[in-house]
């Protein structure tokens, strides 16, 4: 991951337009009938029926999802008390989360006061606009009344993400890690050190969990809390033992856990050393935690370790609690965020890291297999699947608890709502793009004096997608950036044709000529072809020049197909390669294959296909419900292509009994599951949506994938995807927008980077 330095974090937040969010109208607005719906007259009639009825607030205005991020700035990350004002970018920051993560809209407001009762006040005056409010970075001890009063005082869910957030996350780890320990919560000795808003918070969580009161020591700047200090508070005083020990070096004495909420540097190798056998350990300072990683695993070998830090295994976020906790709240329009809500949460989160780890999320954090242990015991910030396991985890709890207004009755409908409200390809686009900025690549854009690959390749650039390279003639590059006011300034160009690349030249047709030299091919012919682009880029791909490569858009797919088979190949045990688009659709998201490459697929090529785009829907997290499509069903037709597709379903059938798939059938019978399941009751797809459609030839795939975008029912869609080429090349339509290129290119990294790692 790049640097973070001052200058690029100020550029971030004053480029373009200032800050980091905005307000989005989400009716019509463009004829004089839609103002007056919006404003007067039309407005009149939603304010008479919530007068009559206030919960119709929900109904008629965005109350139900729209949380306020609230601060007065004396407790602002690692700053201290800055102020409300210089807090703003932070709870703008929250805000972006709340949305990218849940589909929550936000208001940040920023309260100049520091008063607890003007404060109080001051929230509660202006709490109907919202349907929940999450106070943020408020100093304790004020912050414990403050967040009492509240939730005393209002009928929304109020929380204090600085105190629960962190509580929630860490309970969960500290429940996985009991696990892998085998050690009985009821019976740990569990040492805290500090005794601030988080760590009081975090103590009464792990309470509720089990951990015993008389079996905690907790120590603030002063040493262990005991019943001989005269300098506690009421807060403090409920956790002063009766004991003689003094500083956090003689509580940690044989102790299991450790929970650091305090400063860096506080904890040492030694002190590790003297907890029990399988410690565990939560140093969870920020930005440093209490010792270092290198150090804690230094100490010994049986330490189960977690940080606040993204650097390291086992990172306590609380991205991964709050905006699914709201959401869930939200959704049920919950009067509270009670302790039932808190540990359903924390419950979810812990199950969720048992559970098999899409591949796309090995990939972002560069582990070649995640799985639960002592380096993993907590989810990871980007895993797609907290959004519906924590949801609806505080969903059921507060519906259980009494402080649900709404009850939901179907749970597998509300799941694929929140997935369908968030944009499946959207938030898709967006983790492939998290995972490519992780580990940015080196792509060669094959048609570098296109416009749009200059500018995508710009873009990746300046988004730390890759390090790009165009190719193609350099003058001509740029003079169509100088045309269109376009930098190029740490872009590299290879003009491949230019004599200065001989030697290059020279040696790509000397590797080719080598590895085809049984097909016929001398080294002359091969040094001819290195004049050609498609040919010099992947050759790059191949000797290790480049990552990845993009191409396409002047290419017939044809002449990059076969350019790719003779340079790249394919993947061990492949025969074909083929291409998938992933279009966005209201009833989500949607795999189309072969979209691209092979004409007229017979029984072994559509075999083929269907294993490829198996692997790569399940890499996308998402379980595969496939149908093979033709224009008969079952058996109607037994010539041509539906022959070929009835063989290749009954040769997974008793092949891959796994894989969920059947056909042949019509287009219609594989989208409506009633109507199929009434006609043909006999299917194996029963009662099940599907959501990966395999064509019986590339015209029908092409012409549907085209049609759904140009009809407005597709929202954006993503690919072609190449899958089954040994290498990262990937190609584009010829009418690829900037950022369709822009979204290959990320595919094209993570697609590098899963390379390297296997």
């Amino acid at each position: 991951m790049p640097k973070v330095t001052k200058e690029a974090a100020l550029r971030y937040h004053s480029s373009g337009r200032p800050g980091k969010i905005e307000v989005v109208p989400t009716k019509p607005h463009s004829t004089q009938f839609d103002l007056s719906l919006a404003y007067s007259p039309g407005v009149a009639e939603p304010c008479l029926e919530i007068e009559k009825s206030p919960q119709m607030a929900y109904d008629y205005t965005a109350k139900g999802n729209l949380v306020a991020v609230i601060s007065n700035g004396t407790a602002v990350l690692g700053l201290g008390d800055i102020g409300a004002l210089a807090g703003k970018p932070v709870m703008e920051g929250k805000g972006l989360l709340f949305k990218i993560f849940a589909g929550i809209d936000v208001f940040d407001i920023e309260v100049d006061e520091v008063d607890p009762d003007k404060f109080i006040q001051t929230v509660k005056a202006i709490a109907p606009t919202f349907g929940g409010i999450n106070l943020e970075d408020i100093k304790a001890p004020e912050c414990f009344e403050i967040e009492r009063r509240l939730k005393e005082e209002l009928d929304i869910p109020v929380m204090h993400d600085d105190q629960h957030g962190t509580a929630i996350i860490s309970a969960a780890a500290l429940i996985n890690a009991l696990e892998i320990a085998k050690k009985d919560i009821t019976k740990i000795k569990l040492v805290v050190n500090g005794a601030g808003a988080s760590a009081i918070a975090c103590t009464n969580l792990y309470m509720k969990f089990g951990v015993q009161k008389e079996n905690i020591v907790m120590c603030d700047s002063k040493g262990v809390i005991n019943t001989r200090r005269k300098d506690l508070n009421e807060t403090k005083r409920c956790f002063a033992v009766d004991s003689d020990l003094e500083t956090l070096e003689e509580a940690i004495v044989g102790a299991d856990v450790f929970l650091g909420l305090s400063k860096a540097d506080v904890l040492t190798k030694e002190m590790i050393r003297t907890m029990k056998q399988d410690p565990i350990v939560f140093a969870l300072a920020n930005p440093n935690p209490e010792i270092s990683y290198d150090e804690a695993m230094a100490s010994r070998d049986d330490l189960i370790f977690a940080t606040g830090r993204s650097d390291y295994p086992n990172q306590v976020n609380n991205v991964l609690g709050f905006p699914y906790i709201f959401r869930g709240a939200l959704d049920v329009r919950a009067t509270a965020i009670n302790e039932e809500m808190k540990l359903a949460a924390s419950r979810a989160i812990a199950d969720l890291a048992r559970e098999l780890v899409p591949d796309v999320i090995n990939t972002a954090y560069q582990i070649k297999k995640l799985h639960f242990g002592r380096d993993y015991i907590i989810p990871k910030p980007l895993d797609p699947r907290l959004l519906t396991a924590v949801s609806v985890a505080v969903a059921k709890a507060a519906i259980n608890s009494g402080v649900a207004r709404r009850v939901i009755e179907d749970w597998d409908e509300y799941e694929s709502r929140i997935s369908e409200m968030m944009g499946y390809s959207n938030k898709m686009i967006h983790r492939l793009t998290a995972v490519a900025k992780s580990e940015p690549k080196r792509v060669v854009y094959c048609e570098g004096n296109h416009i749009n690959m200059i500018k995508a390749a710009i873009i990746s650039q300046k988004d730390g997608l890759c390090h790009p390279i165009l190719l193609g003639s350099e003058e001509r590059i740029r003079n169509i950036a100088k045309d269109n006011g376009i930098d190029l300034n740490g872009v590299q160009i290879i003009d491949h044709r230019n004599i200065s690349e001989d030697v290059r030249r020279s040696r790509y047709a000397q590797l080719l000529s080598e590895k085809k030299s049984r097909e016929g091919i001398r080294f002359q012919e091969a040094f001819e072809k290195m004049s050609d682009r498609n040919y010099f880029g992947m050759m790059m791909v191949e000797t290790g020049d480049a990552d990845a490569a993009i191409t396409g858009i002047y290419s017939h797919y044809r002449e990059f197909a076969n350019t790719a088979l003779e340079v790249i190949g394919l993947k061990p045990g492949c025969k074909h390669f083929a291409a998938m688009h992933i279009v966005q659709t209201k009833k989500g998201p949607y795999f189309l294959a072969d979209t691209l490459i092979n004409r007229w697929p017979d029984k072994e090529v559509l075999i083929e296909i269907v294993k490829l785009t198996h692997d790569a829907v399940t890499y996308f997290a998402t379980e595969p419900i496939m149908a093979m499509l033709s224009f008969s069903n079952y058996g109607a037709d037994n010539d041509g292509s539906p022959k070929s597709i009835s063989d290749a379903v009954k040769y997974f059938h008793e092949s891959y009994p796994d894989f969920i798939i059947d056909g042949e059938m019509q287009l219609n019978f594989a989208m409506n599951k009633d109507l199929r399941d009434r006609a043909f009751p006999f299917n194996s797809l029963k009662g099940k949506d599907v959501n990966t459609l395999i064509f019986p030839n590339l015209s029908s795939a092409n012409i549907s994938s085209k049609l759904l975008m140009e009809l407005g029912i597709a929202g954006e869609s993503l690919g072609p995807i190449q899958m089954g080429l040994r290498k990262a090349v990937h190609f584009t339509d010829i009418e690829s927008s900037v950022r369709d290129i822009v979204n290959l290119t990320a595919v094209a990294v993570v697609d590098a980077i899963a390379n390297v790692k296997e």
